[in-house]
C-alpha cells in the first residue's frame, strides 16, 4: 500500500534554510574582505571606548588643572600621579578623556543624523517610485529643489540661526534627557545644541537616499511578482513592506555606511569652522580647531586630535566596501 508523506511544512523549511544560507553567504563574503574585517574591529573599539569613557579614564571631561597645562603625552599628573596618556590642553584637561567624550558626541550626531536622513530618503523614495504621478512629481521636485542649493552653506546658515535663537524650535524634555544620557552632557543647553545640529543635518541630507530608492523602485514595480501580489489583493502597504523594502535592504546598508562617513566628516567640519557644537562640549572637530592654534608650539595636539577622524573615516569606508561586495549577488562565492 502506498504511503503518503506529509509535505506541507517543506516549503516553509526550505524558505528558512534558503534565508539562512543567504545571510551566511553574505557573512562569509564579508569575512573574506580583510580590510573590512579589520575596519569592523577598529570601529567596535572606537565606539566601545567612546561610550565607556567614564569607566576607562579617571579624569572628568571638564576637570580643569592649571598646574598641569600642556603636559606632554605619557606624563603623570604632578599632583595625583595619574597618567595623562595623551597629555593635557591649555586648561589642564586630560586630552585622552576629552577625545573619548568627543567621540561619543561626534559619533552620536553622525549616527542619528544618518539614520533619520536614511529613513526620510527611504520612505520618500519608495513613495515616489511606487505611486508615480503627482506623488512622484511632488517628491522629485522637492528633491531637486533641495539639491540645487549649496547644502553646506545652507547648513551653516541654519545652524547659526538656530543656535543663536535657542527657543525657536521647542524640544521636548524627554528628548533632551535622553540626549544628555547618551552623550554624557550635563546641561540642557548642551543637549539642545546637539539635537539642533543633528536635526538640521538629517533634514538636508536625505536626497541621495531618496534618489537611489526611487530609481530602484521604478525598476522593480512592474516585475511579475509585484503584479502577482497586487492581483491577489495585496494592499499598497503590503506590497511595499513585503516585496519592495526587503529588496531595498542591501543597497540601503551600503548607502548608510557611505552617508555615515560623509556626515561624520561634515559634523567635524562644522565644529572646526566654529558653526557647530563648540567648547566646552568636546567634539573631534572643535578639538582639532583648537589644536591648530598651537600647531607649532605643541604639534602633538593637532596630530592626536586628527587621528580619530582619520581612522574612523577610513574604517567606515573600508567596511562599506566590504558590505557592498558581500551584498552584491554578482560576486563569486
Amino acid at each position: 500500500m502506498a504511503t503518503t508523506l506529509p509535505s506541507a511544512s517543506l516549503p516553509l523549511e526550505e524558505t528558512n534554510i534558503q534565508a539562512e544560507s543567504q545571510w551566511a553567504t553574505v557573512l562569509r563574503r564579508f569575512m573574506r574582505h580583510r580590510m573590512a574585517m579589520i575596519s569592523a574591529v577598529v570601529l567596535v573599539m572606537i565606539f566601545t571606548a567612546s561610550f565607556l569613557a567614564p569607566f576607562i579614564t579617571p579624569f572628568g571631561r571638564d576637570t580643569i588643572d592649571l598646574n598641569n597645562r600642556f603636559v606632554l603625552p605619557f606624563t603623570p599628573n604632578s599632583e595625583t600621579g595619574q597618567m595623562h596618556w595623551l597629555g593635557t590642553d591649555h586648561l589642564g584637561r586630560d586630552y585622552f578623556t576629552r577625545l573619548l567624550y568627543a567621540g561619543r558626541i561626534s559619533l552620536t550626531v553622525a549616527l542619528v543624523s544618518t539614520l533619520f536622513a536614511t529613513i526620510i530618503g527611504l520612505v520618500l523614495g519608495v513613495l515616489a517610485g511606487y505611486f508615480g504621478g503627482w506623488v512622484d512629481m511632488l517628491i522629485t521636485r522637492t528633491l531637486e529643489f533641495v539639491a540645487t542649493f549649496p547644502l553646506f552653506i545652507i547648513l551653516l546658515i541654519l545652524v547659526t540661526v538656530l543656535l543663536e535663537n535657542e527657543n525657536l524650535i521647542p524640544i521636548p524634555g524627554f528628548i533632551l534627557s535622553f540626549v544628555m544620557w547618551i552623550t554624557a552632557v550635563t546641561r540642557e543647553r548642551e543637549a539642545q545644541v546637539i539635537v539642533l545640529v543633528t536635526v538640521v543635518i538629517a533634514l538636508l541630507f536625505w536626497t541621495g537616499t531618496a534618489r537611489l530608492m526611487r530609481g530602484m523602485v521604478l525598476s522593480v514595480r512592474e516585475q511579475p511578482y509585484i503584479e502577482s501580489s497586487r492581483a491577489l489583493g495585496g494592499s499598497h502597504t503590503r506590497v511595499m513592506t513585503r516585496h519592495i523594502f526587503p529588496n531595498a535592504f542591501p543597497p540601503i546598508i551600503v548607502d548608510f555606511t557611505l552617508g555615515l562617513n560623509g556626515i561624520l566628516v561634515l559634523e567635524s567640519s562644522l565644529s572646526f569652522l566654529g558653526f557647530g557644537i563648540q567648547d566646552p562640549i568636546p567634539t573631534w572637530g572643535n578639538m582639532l580647531a583648537f589644536a591648530q592654534s598651537y600647531m607649532f608650539q605643541h604639534p602633538w595636539m593637532t596630530v592626536v586630535a586628527g587621528l580619530p577622524i582619520l581612522f574612523t573615516s577610513l574604517a567606515i569606508n573600508y567596511m562599506g566596501d566590504g558590505l557592498r561586495d558581500a551584498l552584491d549577488p554578482r560576486m563569486k562565492l
